[in-house]
């Protein structure tokens, strides 16, 4: 440390660091903050290309929302509960440069939200007993298939 402060993310994760009399948590840094929210930012917009200055928009969002900023022994990153609505606010900086850059269609700030908002997506899972009904029934189709016949669900 340089005794003035650091700031540290890493590619894996690692455990608290104690420093000062204050313990730090370590940032993982890695493609899970920038990356899937430019894909969404583009995709909400339409940008039919990726410029520096959309990554840098990108950065800078993903900056402001830095609980840093706000103690500096918090994490550089966000916590990952909020990545959703990180993610939303990094499309969103994203589609409105691509659109001032005139690499996406205009559309007001309110139609580019709702835009993000469609094409976010939802981690919705089938429970474990869904998965197995759906198994139970597809393998009792296959053994009561006729050819022609159309199956019931």
């Amino acid at each position: 440390m340089t005794g003035q402060g650091a700031l540290v993310a890493t590619g894996s994760p690692f455990a608290p660091v104690n420093y000062g009399g204050l313990t730090i948590p370590i940032a993982q840094c890695n493609n899970v903050y920038i990356f899937p929210a430019i894909g969404l930012g583009v995709v909400a917009s339409g940008a039919h290309s990726v410029t520096d200055a959309m990554m840098l928009a990108a950065a800078r969002t993903l900056a402001e929302n830095s609980p840093a900023l706000e103690n500096l022994s918090a994490s550089l990153l966000p916590p990952l509960t909020d990545i959703r609505r990180v993610a939303a606010e990094i499309a969103i900086a994203v589609g409105l440069e691509a659109q001032r850059e005139g690499l996406a269609p205009k559309t007001s700030d309110e139609e580019l939200r709702q835009r993000v908002a469609r094409n976010q997506w939802t981690p919705a899972y089938a429970t474990l007993r869904d998965r197995c009904r759906a198994r139970v029934f597809s393998a009792n189709s296959a053994l009561h298939y006729q050819p022609g016949h159309r199956l019931r669900s």
